[in-house]
């Protein structure tokens, strides 16, 4: 098991990196705006609960394998970027529908969304390669028991993670529930929050290259 002072300065690092608004946020933000704040808190659960499986291939070796593979790399991060812009797209054809988040929650199952916000997080590369360079950093080698050691380290980062989003997507679901007093601006929220999810796949498609 990591020492105390090692969760301490992995959570340190972790949280430095977390916090600043990075593709997780930008999801998280864009679903509450288009859907609401259930919807955007879902997705936000269903995202950071792709990092468990992610640091278990880390931890199990078959995350080096992905992160040294430009084949792999690229299909997994034009995968998951292509899913962020059908679900900008969902949200700005059924904008109508989302103009209050009774509606929203209706036409949409928690399940649903648990599952879309894993699918984007489970092809997040980015965070595959952070764990692969990251995660040795923090392991005592001499202790044992690496796997358990690199499953505790990515338990933390999964509490931080979800703690700093849900803190976004509640910020930007009280945004929305303001102008989901007006049925036009709600709608033309809803758009922003598509449009938003549109750009940020289209961004994650066209960068982050291993290189």
């Amino acid at each position: 098991m990591p020492t105390i002072a090692t969760l301490t300065a992995f959570a340190l690092a972790a949280f430095a990196i977390i916090v600043i608004p990075g593709p997780s946020v930008l999801f998280a933000v864009g679903r509450s705006i288009a859907l609401g704040r259930r919807a955007g808190m879902l997705s936000v659960l269903g995202n950071a609960l792709a990092i468990i499986p992610i640091v278990a291939a880390v931890a199990l070796g078959l995350g080096f394998v992905v992160a040294q593979s430009v084949v792999l790399f690229t299909v997994i991060k034009l995968a998951g970027a292509l899913y962020i812009v059908y679900l900008g797209i969902q949200a700005i054809r059924h904008r109508k529908d989302g103009s209050f988040d009774s509606i929203a929650s209706v036409r949409r199952s928690a399940t649903r969304m648990l599952a879309e916000g894993f699918l984007v997080g489970i092809s997040n590369p980015k965070l595959l390669v952070f764990f692969v360079a990251v995660l040795p950093q923090f392991v005592n080698f001499h202790a044992g028991a690496i796997p358990l050691q690199m499953m505790v380290l990515g338990i933390v980062f999964f509490a931080i993670a979800l703690l700093s989003d849900s803190t976004w997507a509640l910020l930007a679901g009280l945004v929305r529930g303001w102008f989901a007093k007006s049925p036009k601006r709600a709608e033309r929220l809803s758009a922003t929050g598509g449009v938003m999810l549109i750009g940020l796949g289209g961004v994650l498609a066209l960068t982050g290259n291993k290189s």
